[in-house]
């Protein structure tokens, strides 16, 4: 507990550094030289002023755009593949892989070139968000004090939450919605229930250090909103499901856009993020209000200044700016963008619905909150973290009940589609918990017992094409396909030379017609990894974590395949052993 108050101390700080950067050098790029001054969110907004649609929108040097966010891709791409290239991206993903696949070990250097390339490009004009790049800044900052202390494994996991919850507990004062996320957000079906404490230390730390420097307040100011009536609810259901469906459109041309930059563009990598830049300032010559966090035009929308030809166009634009931004290897977060295209559904729902439905709604702008709750809960599967922040960013708690109901069914509705890739379904599928099974229990179960055999599988040879290999996975339930030598040993038995599993593939999934036809078996496949059914669960374990493949081969006497073994097996095997044992001691 002391060391997550120390990460949360510290992961304030880096929230504050983080986030005067980032106004220092938008105040300077699109302020001073373009002229740009969109509304602001919350208190930071002059009590007096008077929101202007076209004052707003208007610029002295709109031309400069082609040319400020193209310069802030190029340094920000220099910077991050230089120095530190998991830096790259929308960050919150790097923190995942880092906490199940890298034992909670991330360079302590990625906290500062996350800081610089993430600055430049929210800076410069780039539509991102602050919070995939303070997650990862502070969660190297909770793996470092971890690496320094010397402490196993699972409590520089912990840090490493411990960080998360600091950064964005701080940076959206949300101390609460900042632990549940840290905790929340590293599984599609489950949260890090170990993390939790940890994570509410370190985030009620965090914020108050923050608050201390910064001030307390919200980050959104909102009017008394209220839920009356049960039949309300009603009306979310389609709504969750217009969220769902408009956040699996921008999970599929946010890695849709990923993957045209990073398979099937010749250019050189560093002037990627120049080029996103570039078509990013091409969008924000025409219509400038999807430059930044858009946070601004979210307030206005909650103050429901907003016609809803605007709120259409931001949905629409925001998505395609974001995945530019984000996509081409600019460094920023995908939650305040997911936030201004939920809130924008939001206010077109609540619009549409008063004029349906007058006698029932009549806080249109109520669903702006709720649809960013919604909206995020769907690409990113974490409801209840988001029913936490959206109340606590927005000061509102009396719409509890309503933003839980919709982002419960969004979050149901699209959880195979997410913006972060490296979530794994629960802890049975996690890396990071299989050090916690007993080895003396493992070592009694042998792979025999619980493989069963003969199994039909598919085999692959090493010239088998890209298509033929989709073809087979298409078609079958399979998710590693053994490679098999193209000529057969002296004893006349098949011998494999590898695997390719399913994973392997989705990077070409929307590669070129040259990418494609280029790559075959041999080119995809993995080192082969195989046990034997005389082997314990033991040595399955640790060939599983070894490899880190979703399955692997088991081989019989005779070397050839009878069946496969999953992760979950082990942890099934496992737990059945633990209640053998415990019914015969007591």
């Amino acid at each position: 507990m002391f060391y997550s108050s120390l990460v949360g101390v510290l992961g304030a700080f880096a929230a504050v550094f983080f986030t005067n950067l980032v106004e220092l050098i938008s105040g300077g790029a699109l302020l001073q030289l373009v002229g740009y001054a969109p509304p602001l969110p919350g208190n930071e907004a002059d009590p007096g002023a008077v929101f202007n649609l076209g004052n707003s929108l208007s610029l002295r040097a709109p031309w400069l755009l082609l040319i400020i966010p193209t310069v802030g891709g190029l340094v920000s791409g220099w910077l991050v593949l230089r120095f530190a290239p998991e830096a790259e991206g929308h960050g919150t993903d790097a923190v995942i892989k880092a906490y199940h696949q890298n034992q909670g070990e991330v360079r302590p250097r990625v906290a500062i070139i996350k800081t610089l390339a993430s600055s430049i490009t929210i800076g410069t004009g780039g539509s991102a968000g602050k919070e995939g790049p303070i997650a990862q800044i502070a969660s190297a900052i909770g793996s470092w004090v971890g690496q320094r202390l010397d402490l196993p494994t699972s409590e520089r996991r912990m840090l490493l939450i411990a960080g998360v919850a600091a950064g964005i507990g701080s940076i959206f004062q949300s101390p609460l919605g900042g632990a549940f996320f840290a905790v929340e957000v590293m599984y599609r079906e489950d949260i890090e229930s170990d993390g939790i404490m940890p994570a509410m230390i370190a985030a009620i730390t965090g914020y108050s250090v923050y608050s201390m420097i910064e001030g307390s307040s919200t980050v959104f100011t909102t009017p008394k909103f209220e839920f009356l009536s049960a039949v309300e609810l009603l009306p979310l259901i389609l709504f969750a499901i217009v969220c769902a469906v408009v956040g699996i459109y921008f999970t599929k041309i946010f890695y849709g856009i990923r993957s045209l930059f990073s398979n099937n563009l010749t250019i050189p990598t560093v002037l990627k993020p120049a080029l996103g830049g570039f078509l990013l300032g091409a969008i924000a010559f025409f219509f400038p209000a999807v430059l930044g966090s858009s946070y601004g035009w979210l307030q206005q929308a909650i103050n429901g200044n907003l016609p809803l030809y605007f709120m259409l166009t931001l949905v629409v634009t925001k998505m395609i700016a974001t995945s530019l931004t984000i996509g081409s290897g600019g460094s920023g977060g995908v939650f305040a963008p997911s936030l201004v295209i939920g809130g924008m559904l939001g206010g077109i729902f609540g619009t549409f619905l008063q004029e349906v439905l007058p006698n029932l709604v009549n806080q249109p702008e109520a669903y702006v909150l709720i649809g960013m709750a919604t909206f995020f809960a769907a690409v990113a599967n974490v409801p209840i973290a988001m029913t936490i922040m959206i109340s606590e960013m927005t000061g509102s708690y009396s719409l509890l009940v309503p933003l839980i109901f919709s982002g419960v069914i969004s979050h149901l509705l699209a959880k195979k589609w997410s913006l972060y890739t490296q979530q794994v379904r629960n802890h049975n599928e996690s890396p990071a918990h299989r050090f916690e099974l007993v080895p003396e229990l493992l070592g009694e179960i042998q792979v025999g017992a619980i493989v069963k055999h003969p199994v039909y599988f598919h085999t692959l040879d090493p010239d088998h094409t890209l298509e033929e290999i989709e073809s087979v996975f298409a078609r079958t339930r399979e998710v590693v396909l053994p490679v098999v030598k193209s000529e057969p040993s002296f004893t006349g038995r098949e011998e494999y030379c590898g695997l390719v599993l399913l994973e392997s593939i989705q990077p070409y999934f929307k590669s070129g017609e040259k990418v494609r036809e280029a790559i075959s078996a041999k080119n995809l496949m993995v080192p082969f990894a195989a046990v034997r059914l005389t082997d314990s669960l033991n040595t399955v374990h640790e060939v599983l974590e070894q490899f880190e493949y979703p399955e692997i081969p088991v081989l019989d006497s005779e070397s050839a395949i009878v069946g496969f073994i999953r992760p979950g097996q082990v942890i099934s095997e496992y737990q059945r052993a633990m209640l053998r044992k415990n019914q015969f001691t007591s």
